[in-house]
């Protein structure tokens, strides 16, 4: 019964994320209506890196004591019944491609398996110095980084070339059925665009990296390397849940040739709680009915350790020292000296300090951009800001009545804002390069930028000159001016402006309101209106 519940319920479970990750994007109106980072907010990870590296609990993420207070009941259930990447590394272990020799062996617990609170120590040290690093490993971030930017993108890339390929050669008249099948995904299941992002590549290769390592060791992920099973691990260690067996084991290894967690439950008395991911395949597969579940006082503190298998304090302490010696380390780029031009943060972006302790690189922002302007970042925020959100005005541009990226940020690393206190948000500000504009190097007539100003008094002005041909003409041209007082650097201008390999019209940070140092002229400089 045990085992037939958690199918159950990682099959909802994992149906909701994904439902939720696909309603994560523009539906044709500036609210989501659904609580789509329901799944972030209830990670207990995320709770206590963002309370050390801010000292507040943004949002909802209190949340997440819910799933403390079940783990210390149940065990580390949220592993074996709730995780969607762990119902995606079995989703991949039941591909006939892993080897089965000696899974009694590989199901057997190994000192690796204390890799990863070595990795939880570390992480967590440095958050207490404001490095947000957990979300590149937390595995809700992970999943819903690697299926929101790369999996469903590709899935979608799909859908379009069979319905253009129906609509096109239109076998047996398939598209009249088609045609209205698509008109209704879109906005629903589609985005009206088809969504591209930087770092695909990367983020899909650690995606399909963790799930090959399966094919090495059962849920090798799970059970090394996971931060997140680490921290609920060691809550599960004193909790209620308990593993015995009756007295009827007969050696057959059939709990352990089951086992997800590698917890051992045929060794006497060297069950382990922390590892074991309540999926019920031990007592399901005991043929004597030698083990059985249930629960027990709470310990006050954690059972003494099976011989030779516990986190050693020298090592443990050598983690927390590397996560106190990776702060000063990837803070050294110039970029924390001078703000990078092309790091363009979203409106409501918090300081670039504070911002880059509360991002967890979750990539929701990024999925519900209307215009695929909000893209990961590489290098331009440092090896801090690794994969948090900036937008490439080249892409798409920060839509001036879009409040989208606020509202579905799980820690207010970008600040939800209502849309008339976005629209005077200045997030960069526009220059003209005069060797490739029409107007300045070509003489020829352009508004294409001003015409999409989308500014009540436009930022984008003309000044009518008198140039001269190469045939010796004369003739007037309107030559276009950046207001730097209207400006907001929402980079529509450079996103439509009609020379395509490098636009004449470029968008930089320059100017924002979160950063008063980053100014172009100093009596521009004041307070932001978002507070800053």
């Amino acid at each position: 019964m045990i085992r037939r519940l958690r199918v159950l319920s990682q099959t909802f479970f994992f149906l909701l994320f994904l439902f939720l990750l696909v309603r994560t994007q523009y539906g044709g109106t500036d609210e989501i209506g659904l609580p789509v980072n329901v799944l972030l907010e209830i990670d207990p990870l995320h709770l206590l890196s963002t309370l050390l590296a801010t000292g507040t609990i943004p949002g909802l993420l209190w949340l997440a004591l819910i799933t403390v207070a079940l783990t210390f009941v149940f065990g580390r259930f949220f592993c074996g019944w709730v995780c969607p990447l762990g119902v995606c590394i079995q989703l991949t272990q039941k591909l006939p491609l892993r080897r089965r020799e000696n899974v009694i062996e590989t199901n057997r617990w190994h000192r690796s398996q204390t890799i990863k609170y070595y990795l939880l120590g570390g992480l967590l040290v440095a958050s207490l110095f404001g490095m947000q690093w957990t979300g590149i490993l937390d595995p809700l971030s992970l999943a819903i980084r690697s299926l929101g930017l790369v999996v469903l993108p590709g899935i979608e890339l799909g859908l379009r070339g069979l319905f253009d390929a129906a609509y096109h050669h239109n076998p047996f008249g398939i598209a009249g059925v088609t045609e209205p099948v698509y008109e209704w995904l879109q906005g629903r299941a589609i985005n009206f665009a088809q969504p591209q992002f930087h770092q695909s590549f990367l983020i899909g290769a650690l995606f399909l990296g963790i799930l090959a390592l399966s094919f090495w060791r059962h849920r090798f992920w799970c059970r090394t390397l996971c931060p997140l099973g680490a921290l609920l691990g060691a809550v599960a260690r004193v909790g209620l849940f308990r593993i015995r067996q009756r007295g009827g084991c007969t050696e057959c290894h059939r709990c352990t040739f089951s086992c997800q967690g590698a917890a051992e439950p045929e060794v006497p008395d060297g069950w382990r709680p922390a590892e074991c991911l309540v999926c019920g395949n031990c007592t399901a597969f005991c043929g004597p009915q030698g083990l059985t579940m249930g629960f027990d006082r709470p310990r006050l503190r954690a059972p003494r350790p099976v011989a030779g298998t516990q986190v050693r304090r020298r090592h443990f302490l050598i983690a927390a020292v590397a996560g106190l010696a990776a702060v000063p380390l990837t803070r050294l780029s110039a970029n924390a000296k001078r703000a990078h031009p092309l790091l363009i943060r979203p409106p409501g972006a918090r300081p670039e300090a504070e911002f880059l302790a509360r991002c967890l690189r979750c990539g929701e922002c990024m999925k519900v951009c209307l215009t695929n302007g909000l893209q990961p970042t590489l290098w331009e925020a440092g090896v801090e800001g690794l994969w948090t959100p900036r937008l490439v005005p080249r892409i798409g541009y920060c839509e001036y009545n879009c409040t989208l990226c606020g509202q579905v940020c799980p820690t207010q690393a970008i600040q939800r804002l209502e849309r008339e206190e976005k629209k005077k948000v200045r997030i960069g500000l526009a220059t003209i390069d005069p060797s490739r504009c029409l107007p300045y190097a070509f003489q020829t007539p352009c508004i294409v930028c001003e015409e999409h100003c989308p500014l009540p008094k436009k930022a984008i002005w003309f000044e009518e000159v008198e140039v001269v041909t190469n045939a010796g003409v004369r003739k007037r041209v309107k030559q276009p001016r950046v207001d730097i007082e209207l400006c907001t650097g929402c980079g529509i201008c450079e996103t439509k402006c009609v020379v395509q390999d490098k636009p004449a019209i470029r968008v930089t940070s320059a100017n924002e309101d979160r950063n008063p140092e980053n100014r172009v002229l100093l009596e521009s400089a004041g307070e932001t209106p978002y507070g800053h």
